[in-house]
């Protein structure tokens, strides 16, 4: 009987030590927990607000060149790729002649020759009586006239025909418009055209077939778009750092020399085109059409008062931050703030270096 009522008397014992800790552990969990916030320091350093924006390295210049007369590509002399100088030799075109106009031409040819016979008769009749003194100078000399005028009709009846057959005449090849010369000195980018494929020459009604595209790869550009909400702050001449994507452990500097005084309208959104001339070392190779990014600064300061733009609390157009106080509390206290990064925001008034601001709530 002693032992079971030992036994009665420590069930009853642990019972009583079971429902006070569970008391006592759901008093505590009733209790509301303290709030702990992080300090941060109002510290002095460079901020600069910038804005990114995307576009690509183009060549300031990239000119077409274009065949003078219409044809068929007989032969390409330059490759993609390649240096070319201004007036060397890209490709040789060979002419189709329209018919109507070679026959044209050939019947010129032909009436020149009659022509030119008839005033030669002439001219040796007239010369014979003008040795004999039978005919007078005037007389003579009418005659002489008309024959060197058969001349040079037959011959000038001979080069249209040899332009419309060939391309161009025995006393042009020098100047053959069946090459096609480059007309500025840089790099071959593109040669749409191959051996066989026919072209015609710009006029009134088409721009004509491009035979290469040269631009001077010395001479870049960044062509981008920025949103009509940051263009106001964007002046001429501003600091560009340039980063391409192909070559992104490079940057470049660059600087702003147009804004686009009329917007285009992409996805809704109103966006102004910017250029800047990219400065880019002798060593480094830049392809046309690289994507890029360019860093513009719209404002900087340097040596300025700071504390990260999380702890200001904006309301209207005041701005405020909580300081310390008494027994782990915190003051609201209104501060005058200057530019942000985004990160860290300026304070021009109501704190000083080392200064302690409230931070975010810690979470244990």
């Amino acid at each position: 009987m002693e032992t079971k009522k030992i036994k009665n008397y420590v069930l009853v014992a642990l019972l009583a030590i079971l429902f006070v800790a569970t008391f006592v552990f759901l008093y505590r969990k009733s209790r509301p927990k303290e709030i702990v916030y992080e300090e941060l320091s109002a510290t002095v350093k460079d901020l600069g607000r910038s804005t990114i924006v995307t576009g690509k390295i183009v060549p300031r210049n990239e000119v077409n060149i274009k065949p003078q007369i219409s044809g068929i590509i007989s032969e390409l002399y330059k490759q993609p790729g390649e240096q070319v100088a201004a007036g060397e030799v890209i490709a040789k075109v060979k002419v189709i002649p329209e018919m109507s106009s070679l026959s044209s031409a050939q019947s010129r040819v032909r009436l020149s020759e009659i022509n030119l016979r008839q005033a030669k008769t002439d001219y040796d009749r007239e010369k014979a009586l003008y040795d004999k003194q039978l005919v007078s100078s005037e007389e003579f000399d009418k005659v002489r006239q008309a024959y060197e005028q058969a001349k040079e009709e037959h011959s000038a009846a001979q080069d249209a025909l040899e332009v419309i057959r060939d391309g161009v005449s025995r006393k042009n090849a020098s100047s053959s418009s069946t090459l096609v010369r480059s007309t500025v000195s840089g790099l071959i980018l593109d040669v749409p055209v191959k051996v066989g494929n026919s072209v015609i020459l710009s006029n009134t009604f088409n721009d004509g077939t491009t035979i290469a595209s040269v631009a001077d790869m010395k001479d870049l550009i960044f062509d981008g778009n920025v949103d009509e909400t940051e263009v106001g702050r964007l002046r001429e001449g501003m600091p560009v750092r340039i980063t391409i994507g192909a070559l992104q452990e490079m940057q470049f500097d660059a600087l702003l020399e147009y804004i686009s005084p009329k917007a285009v309208s992409s996805g809704g959104a109103n966006q102004f085109e910017i250029k800047a001339a990219v400065q880019v070392p002798d060593s480094v190779a830049i392809r046309s059409g690289y994507s890029a990014n360019a860093e513009i600064v719209l404002e900087r300061a340097e040596g300025v008062l700071t504390i990260p733009e999380s702890a200001v609390e904006f309301s209207g157009d005041s701005s405020f931050v909580y300081v310390p106080a008494a027994n782990k509390t915190y003051t609201r206290k209104p501060v005058k703030t200057g530019i942000s990064d985004g990160v860290d925001i300026e304070i021009r008034e109501g704190l000083s270096e080392g200064d302690k601001v409230r931070g975010n709530q810690k979470f244990e």
